[in-house]
Formats: C-alpha cells, sequence, structure tokens
C-alpha cells in the first residue's frame, strides 16, 4: 500500500510538472507566433519600404531587384520566429505523461510500450519507429496515425 501510495504521489507530481510545462510552452508559442506576425507585417511596411529607396536610389538597383531582396530580409525573420514557435510548443504534447500513461496501460500507445514493471524504459521503444507487425504505421481506432510521445 506505501508503495503504490508513493507511485501515485510521484505519478501526480509528474502530471503537474508536465501540465506547467505545456502551459508555459503555450504562453511562449503563442508569443513566438505574435512576434512571427509582427515582423512579417511590420518588417515589411517600416524597414523594407525604407530598404527599397536606399537600394533603388543608392544602389542604383531595379525596382524588382531591390523589392526581392527586402522580401528575402523579411521572410527569413518570419521564418527564425516560426522556428522559436515551434520548438517551443513541442513541450505542449506531454510527452513524459503519456509515455507512463502507455506503461500503465492506458492510451493508444499502451500495445507497443512494455509493462509497469519491465526494465525497458518506454521512451527507447516510442522513439523508435512505431510499426505493426506487418510493417505498418500504428493507427488509433477510427484510422488516424498514432503520434508517439
Amino acid at each position: 500500500m506505501s508503495a503504490a501510495s508513493d507511485a501515485s504521489r510521484a505519478f501526480r507530481g509528474l502530471i503537474a510538472a508536465d501540465v506547467s510545462l505545456a502551459r508555459s510552452a503555450f504562453g511562449r508559442s503563442v508569443a513566438f507566433t505574435g512576434l512571427a506576425v509582427a515582423f512579417g507585417a511590420s518588417a515589411w511596411l517600416l524597414l523594407m519600404a525604407t530598404l527599397v529607396m536606399l537600394l533603388r536610389v543608392q544602389a542604383g538597383l531595379s525596382w524588382t531587384v531591390a523589392m526581392l531582396a527586402c522580401a528575402a530580409l523579411s521572410l527569413a525573420a518570419c521564418v527564425l520566429a516560426a522556428w522559436g514557435a515551434t520548438r517551443y510548443f513541442e513541450h505542449t504534447r506531454m510527452k513524459a505523461s503519456r509515455r507512463q500513461f502507455a506503461r500503465l496501460g492506458f492510451g493508444e500507445l499502451a500495445d507497443f510500450t512494455p509493462a509497469a514493471g519491465s526494465a525497458r524504459s518506454a521512451k527507447s521503444v516510442v522513439d523508435s519507429e512505431l510499426q505493426t507487425a506487418s510493417g505498418e504505421p500504428v493507427t488509433d481506432d477510427v484510422g488516424v496515425p498514432v503520434t508517439p510521445p
């Protein structure tokens, strides 16, 4: 009974930490998404208009080349901010909790992860390619591919 209580307490702590990380990561993901939108709009309207004029007047470039160079710079800033958003958004998947639930027999990964008493780590199993015995990707009851935690 004591071991079950300790395991329950540890599992509750893991879920609380995972939810806290997911909540924080979601907020940061939204912030980086807002940053990507802001760079896409304001950089084009403010900095790029100035740079187009400088490239046209000082460098003697055609309008087309000057605008393409500015568009490429603005696109690079948007890609960088979007990359930051997706990197933080990855923490919202609650990987550790999903692996532990699978070890306890809950969820779509329960059939593919080791049992709770096994010495094998659940992470090593789900990090490998999840496939059925016939080599097909694992799907849930409605046929949607299962995303490993």
